[in-house]
């Protein structure tokens, strides 16, 4: 236990454990949004990460309004506005009628958006099974199950994925350097 200690939350252990790992593990969750957000533009350069998550989400609601994004990722309405604008501009969004309240526009991915979305998580699902391959069932379980902790106890909803006072998210993005291999991404 010593030698992985010093190894990987890097101090002797007489240093305070429980800072030392929580200072591992935001260094390592910065590490892991800067190479998501690189990986996101190798997929698609004018796909950034943000719009991205917010095309999943659409997906993933099989269409929902835009009020429902900003209410969901706690984020301004004109943020995600703007967001949406590039997603039509893209061809992967449209707005229709809402069958009920003819008055409220839902929006839904097109068929672009849906291939997108599907061939970008064939390869991450791919890079993240090449990642882990050498990890246990039992790892994989724990990991997953301390992933879902950790989002769980933050705010009621996640925060903006490129909001600067994240505290997984503390670079810029001209200050991310790119990362070429994809499995570290995923």
């Amino acid at each position: 236990m010593d030698v992985l200690y010093n190894q990987y939350l890097g101090g002797p252990k007489h240093m305070d454990h429980a800072d030392n790992a929580i200072d591992t593990i935001e260094r390592e969750l910065t590490a892991f949004a800067r190479r998501a957000r690189a990986a996101a533009a190798r997929l698609h350069p004018d796909l950034p990460l943000v719009s991205y998550t917010l095309l999943a989400h659409i997906n993933d609601q099989r269409g929902c309004r835009a009020t429902d994004l900003a209410a969901h990722y706690l984020l301004d309405k004109s943020t995600v506005s703007r967001q949406i604008g590039s997603l039509e501009k893209l061809g992967l969004v449209e707005r229709r009628p809402d069958p009920d309240d003819h008055r409220v526009q839902v929006l839904h991915p097109t068929r672009a958006g849906a291939e997108l979305l599907s061939a970008t998580h064939a390869s991450r699902h791919t890079a993240f099974q090449e990642r882990l391959a050498d990890w246990s069932e039992e790892d994989l379980t724990r990991f997953a199950a301390y992933l879902l902790r950790y989002n769980q106890a933050g705010p009621s909803a996640p925060s903006d994925p490129a909001d600067p006072a994240d505290p997984a998210d503390q670079t810029s993005q001209a200050d991310q350097p790119d990362q070429p291999d994809p499995a570290t991404a995923a």
